[in-house]
């Protein structure tokens, strides 16, 4: 892990909170593992996890929320689990995550969810209606998502908008294929967290993260709370961020 020092409490600086914090959510399945309890029970505390993590990045002023819920190599995994994650996204999406609208929160989902079951898709285009006008934290969902089909998705658009003469090959810009992303409404995370021990970008983000600082817990998911994303961000606060200068 980058970050050693341990403190007893972790005082933040207001001025300098990241607009935008990405975290790869590692760790339920040993969660579960180390209970002798079934993945489906580790995939429901990580659940529970991010409904407290929400809120506390709403209180501490965070203004974007992008976590990685399940990518487009999940599908690999057995067809049991896979059933059981979503079925608590049916469960979240219907219940859970509708009270944050009452605290001004925004939801919005990331990644081709063409792949996902009708409901599902109802659903995600029900809580993404309700919440639009709210101007609180914005949590963006990344599911059947993955950094590099995103990309392959991005080169598709602005490759049809050049067929159709809309578009100059010689006029896109950076800012082109970041406004042809999923993540077009959100600036570029500051700081991306990945808990359990893992060190890898795993396909999230490849393009946003160029600039980001990263911080890598030890910290299983379903344990990682409001003293350890204080921790975080008190890590990316005491980082010297020059952005290839001096």
């Amino acid at each position: 892990m980058f970050f050693e020092k341990e403190v007893k409490e972790y005082l933040l600086n207001p001025e300098k909170m990241p607009k935008h914090i990405a975290i790869i959510m590692d760790g339920n399945g040993r969660w579960a593992k180390k209970r002798a309890l079934p993945r489906k029970a580790g995939h429901k505390a990580g659940a529970e996890a991010l409904e407290n993590i929400i809120s506390d990045a709403n209180d501490l002023g965070i203004q974007h929320l992008t976590v990685y819920a399940f990518s487009t190599e999940n599908w690999k995994r057995s067809e049991e689990e896979v059933g059981a994650i979503m079925d608590l996204l049916r469960q979240y999406l219907k219940s859970h995550f509708k009270k944050f609208l009452k605290n001004n929160v925004r939801l919005d989902v990331i990644g081709d969810v063409t792949r996902l079951d009708a409901d599902i898709q109802e659903q995600i285009l029900e809580i993404t209606e309700l919440s639009k006008e709210k101007t609180g934290l914005a949590v963006h969902i990344a599911l059947n998502y993955g950094g590099r089909d995103e990309l392959r998705r991005a080169v598709t658009k602005i490759a049809q908008a050049a067929a159709e003469g809309k578009l100059h090959p010689s006029d896109i810009t950076e800012e082109t294929i970041s406004m042809a992303l999923d993540t077009a409404a959100a600036p570029d995370p500051e700081l991306v967290i990945r808990t359990s021990g893992e060190e890898r970008i795993s396909n999230f983000l490849l393009w946003q993260i160029a600039y980001s600082e990263f911080y890598f817990s030890d910290v299983l998911w379903p344990d990682f709370d409001k003293k350890e994303l204080q921790k975080a961000i008190y890590y990316y606060q005491n980082r010297d961020r020059r952005f290839g200068g001096r």
